[in-house]
């Protein structure tokens, strides 16, 4: 049984509500059970030095926890240094979205998508990485409302979900409860049903191929539940 008691292949309640700032181009706060994000998308006619007159597009990303997203107060990383943990999220949500990207239609400029934890409950760089997408997504009409950009540069929705092995079982969506007592840790990140990144780990016990391809099973459709999600909010 599950300290939630939800299902095995059952995930958290999500929620996308869109247009939650009113200076982003593009914005959303994603609600995945008590886990609550907030992404910002921000659109800059300029891009890196390293792709200065290349043509092409720059998606990237920046991540952040606020004191009292956590059961304690954490000091702010802009008064002490960014943690590693922080870096490599922000990392992966960045090269996460530009999967989803055709840079050359984007054209260049860069889009930067910040996400800012109000609420974790687990999962915070899986639901940021869903809502990042969401706010890319609403900067990205803009530019092509505007006539900025003619084609959609966005391939495929990108989405991320955890999945582990709690108690024994294959369990999808892990909320902390869960994440901190699993034996196996994943979070999968696809999109169109194509794997972007994977991240396993063997908390406390080692897994089998069975048990990797049954948590593929279960993230494949739980990704396609968050895709369902991620379109309506941008309709």
């Amino acid at each position: 049984m599950r300290p939630s008691g939800r299902n095995t292949d059952q995930m958290r309640n999500v929620s996308i509500e869109t247009a939650v700032t009113r200076h982003a181009e593009g914005s959303c706060l994603i609600r995945m059970g008590d886990t609550h994000v907030l992404c910002t998308a921000t659109i800059d006619e300029r891009v890196p030095p390293f792709l200065k007159n290349s043509g092409l597009g720059w998606v990237t990303a920046e991540y952040g926890m606020l004191p009292r997203a956590t059961h304690t107060r954490m000091r702010r990383e802009a008064k002490n240094g960014q943690t590693g943990r922080t870096q490599e999220i922000q990392r992966l949500i960045g090269r996460s979205l530009r999967a989803g990207v055709d840079r050359v239609a984007l054209g260049e400029r860069q889009i930067t998508v910040d996400c800012d934890v109000i609420q974790a409950d687990g999962g915070t760089r899986c639901a940021s990485i869903t809502g990042g997408w969401v706010a890319l997504k609403l900067a990205v009409n803009k530019l092509m409302k505007a006539g900025i950009v003619i084609s959609d540069p966005l391939i495929d929705p990108v989405a991320a979900i955890s999945c582990g092995i709690y108690a024994g079982q294959e369990i999808l969506d892990l909320d902390y409860p869960e994440d901190s007592e699993a034996g196996v840790d994943g979070n999968f990140i696809m999109t169109a049903g194509k794997l972007v990144e994977v991240q396993m780990s063997a908390e406390g016990a080692t897994f089998t191929r069975g048990q990797m391809d049954r948590l593929l099973d279960l993230a494949e459709s739980g990704i396609t539940d968050l895709n369902r999600v991620q379109m309506e909010a941008v309709k």
